[in-house]
């Protein structure tokens, strides 16, 4: 009988959904900053990818289509509609592949160029980060009989790219705000709404009066075009779990270049 052994690889892709508001972030040896991006009009910028590990690396960069659903999760696209193929069209990056040294850094320069009589409004892709296996020699196996799998995990690291065109404006809300658990913990669940041109990003904050720090907050929270509400459910910070129920305040607060700005806000009592 002949022995055979077949290499199998595993993707653990790792999106950072919604990309977390920090400077930077990343999967296994692979850091990447900043996790989100945003370019208005045809300006392009950076992108820096940096080895953190102790090997050379080689990473393969590329466009990913993702929709929202109204969870917030971020599902792949298998039929692009028109809006999607052309988001993806108007993304330009370079290079497409990179092999790093242990803590060497490198940068990607990505810019949008639109097409003629293009319309005003927002477009998104998501930009993949894969790190590509070395090769590794097959040898038959001496005491394995008939099919055998060696798994190689695949990590990645996926931040969106958000394009706008013309002075886009979006509404958010906030509503049913509710005392509820998560994972068997105390949590707060609430239902975002979004209407306008363009997406929303920020964090949730749950604030109770006399409580300087929220008692519950959720950073890097963004409703997309696709989808006009969002439902959330943000833990409880422990130390405030006696404070939790009764009367409490609920802000949707976006980054800015004045500063935090408060897009929605709404009473509510937890009971």
């Amino acid at each position: 009988m002949s022995f055979f052994r077949l290499a199998a690889r595993a993707a653990l892709l790792a999106p950072l959904l919604l990309a977390a508001p920090v400077a930077q972030a990343g999967v296994g040896d692979l850091l990447v900053a900043p996790t989100r991006i945003v370019l208005n009009g045809s300006r392009g910028t950076e992108i820096v990818l940096n080895n953190i590990g102790d090997d050379v690396a080689t990473y393969r960069i590329s466009v990913e289509l993702r929709r929202m659903t109204p969870d917030g999760m971020l599902h792949d696209v298998t039929d692009p509609n028109a809006e999607e193929k052309l988001a993806e069209s108007m993304i330009f990056y370079a290079p497409r592949r990179v092999t790093l040294a242990p803590r060497e850094p490198q940068t990607i320069r990505i810019s949008a160029r639109a097409p003629k009589d293009l319309p005003d409004g927002e477009y998104r892709v998501h930009l993949l980060f894969r790190a590509v296996p070395p090769p590794t020699p097959v040898q038959a196996p001496q005491d394995v009989k008939g099919i055998a799998f060696a798994l190689t995990p695949i990590y990645g690291v996926t931040i969106p790219v958000i394009t706008r065109f013309g002075n886009l404006e979006a509404k958010a809300g906030i509503s049913n705000v509710k005392l509820t658990k998560a994972e068997g913990k105390p949590a707060v669940s609430v239902e975002l709404t979004r209407n306008g041109e363009r997406s929303t990003f920020g964090e949730v904050r749950v604030m109770k009066s006399g409580i300087k720090d929220p008692i519950a907050v959720q950073r890097g929270v963004a409703v997309y075009t696709e989808v006009g509400q969002r439902s959330l459910t943000i833990p409880i910070d422990e130390k405030y779990l006696a404070s939790a129920s009764g009367h409490v305040t609920v802000q949707y607060v976006e980054p800015s270049d004045n500063g935090p700005l408060t897009i929605a806000e709404t009473d509510a009592v937890l009971n």
